[in-house]
């Protein structure tokens, strides 16, 4: 049996998030033990009923103050015989890594970071390579390992590309008739409904999206956006610039602002386009893949993580990145002869799972080999 401690800054919903509580979940079912530190979130209680224990400590707090956590982490590895200590952020990778680095080499657990993002280079992010073994959730992000850091021993770098859980995205899921749209759906009837999902940042490319709607609809073509998701306090700014946008332009029946929500399924599954049009290339793309697995089609910017799932899954949705025009024609011949999703079984949870615990188990395995 392993005890495997995962860090990160919270339990709030993203796709880290969500990455977390499926290793930690696995870890209980295949009879580990699963602790992790975080704040706290709304995903707390979903983590302790799947068998996790969660030590709150607010170790991404950007706070000179958190350092404090270094002892007590130390403290939690060597009390608790930790096999396995995985870092999946910056700020807890350092607290991580630093009490790690002061216990007995003899004792201490195996290191793991996995690189979640191509954050920026610098001396903070490079905390992310310093794992025993890092994990690159795409081909993507592990060229940006190897660019941005080609002093780095390529061995340590094992690719475990995000999965889907095709029970919970299955191919031609329809919502039950219980569930209730955040819109009105009579309003709305017959329109073809254009989901933007994820957090409202400028470089999820909104007002592209805006803009993408925008021309439609001066085209004659009879849409609606669907925009799942909210704006924390730094981006306040910027989602307020964007209602005033659609109020200048006057399209404020256009769009449909969901708000965080807890059933992106149900609204995937119902709209009849997806779109994935950020300004910056995601490190895997999960909403793309979430909604190819239900059998959506996605229009996506040729780049990053979201590229490689639909060069795999669908890559009639590719488009050239910031090309708006390309896109605007995209949708266009979608909506004159809807394409088809087929049903894939590349990027699945399962895979992941095995890998990134077969990760764990051999790591250790040598660890002990390596003491007797």
């Amino acid at each position: 049996m392993l005890t495997v401690v995962q860090c990160l800054p919270s339990l709030d919903h993203g796709g880290v998030e969500r990455g977390t509580l499926e290793v930690a979940a696995a870890l209980v079912q295949r009879g580990h033990r699963s602790m992790v530190v975080a704040g706290g979130g709304r995903l707390v209680p979903e983590l302790t009923a799947a068998g996790s224990q969660h030590i709150p400590l607010e170790i991404g707090r950007k706070s000179l103050l958190s350092l404090g956590y270094v002892p007590l982490l130390r403290k939690l590895l060597e009390e608790e015989n930790v096999d396995v200590l995985h870092a999946r952020s910056r700020l807890p990778a350092w607290i991580s890594y630093l009490a790690w680095r002061g216990m007995d080499p003899g004792r201490r657990p195996v290191f793991i970071t996995t690189v979640h993002g191509a954050y920026r280079v610098n001396f903070y992010s490079r905390i992310m390579t310093r794992g025993e073994h890092v994990i690159a959730v795409s081909k993507f992000i592990r060229q940006y390992i190897h660019d941005h850091y080609p002093d780095m021993d390529p061995a340590r770098i094992t690719l475990i590309p995000r999965g889907v859980d095709s029970e919970k995205y299955p191919y031609r899921f329809r919502p039950s008739q219980e569930w209730k749209p955040p819109w009105d759906p009579h309003k709305h009837s017959g329109k073809y409904l254009i989901c933007c999902p994820g957090r409202i940042t400028r470089r999820k490319g909104l007002e592209d999206f805006v803009g993408l709607v925008h021309r439609l609809t001066q085209c004659g073509y009879p849409v609606h956006g669907l925009v799942a998701g909210d704006a924390d306090r730094k981006n306040r700014r910027f989602y307020h610039s964007l209602l005033a946008r659609i109020r200048v332009e006057g399209i404020e029946e256009c769009f449909s602002f969901l708000g965080a929500r807890d059933d992106l399924r149900e609204i995937m599954s119902v709209s009849s386009l997806v779109a994935v049009l950020s300004k910056q290339p995601e490190s895997f793309g999960r909403t793309a893949l979430e909604s190819l697995s239900l059998g959506v089609p996605v229009l996506a910017y040729d780049r990053g993580g979201s590229s490689e799932i639909l060069r795999e899954m669908f890559p009639e949705g590719l488009v050239e990145p910031d090309n708006l025009e390309q896109a605007l024609e995209k949708v266009k011949q979608f909506m004159d002869a809807p394409p088809l999703v087929r049903e894939s079984r590349v990027f699945t949870l399962e895979k992941m799972l095995d890998q990134t615990l077969n990760l764990y188990e051999s790591a250790v395995i040598r660890v002990r080999k390596a003491k007797t």
